[in-house]
């Protein structure tokens, strides 16, 4: 999904982005590769940079996976007015980051 809405990225910024390790990093990328739903391919600007991409296939999901999306959402805060959303979406923010800070 992040790809998706990103566009190719660097396996490090993807890490960086869902505050995970290069190696569980590596792991998940390979995993999806080798089902086919992104590919890597060298960086036109950075021969040294490796960059990871949706497939076809991968694209493909979409529509699919945020239908699935909604229902969840529908499903567990569709009764909750928008500002309690935002409320709620600020105190799991508040807990992520304390979670984050005891881990460190």
């Amino acid at each position: 999904m992040h790809l998706w809405d990103t566009g190719p990225q660097r396996q490090a910024d993807l890490a960086i982005a869902f505050g995970t390790d290069s190696a569980s990093m590596t792991r998940t990328v390979q995993r999806l590769e080798r089902a086919g739903f992104v590919r890597r391919r060298a960086d036109p600007h950075d021969g040294r940079v490796t960059l990871v991409e949706s497939t076809p296939a991968g694209l493909a999901l979409r529509a699919q996976i945020e239908e699935l999306w909604s229902v969840l959402e529908s499903d567990t805060v569709g009764s909750l007015a928008a500002g309690q959303q935002r409320q709620l979406i600020r105190l799991l923010q508040v807990l992520e980051a304390n979670l984050a800070h005891a881990t460190s």
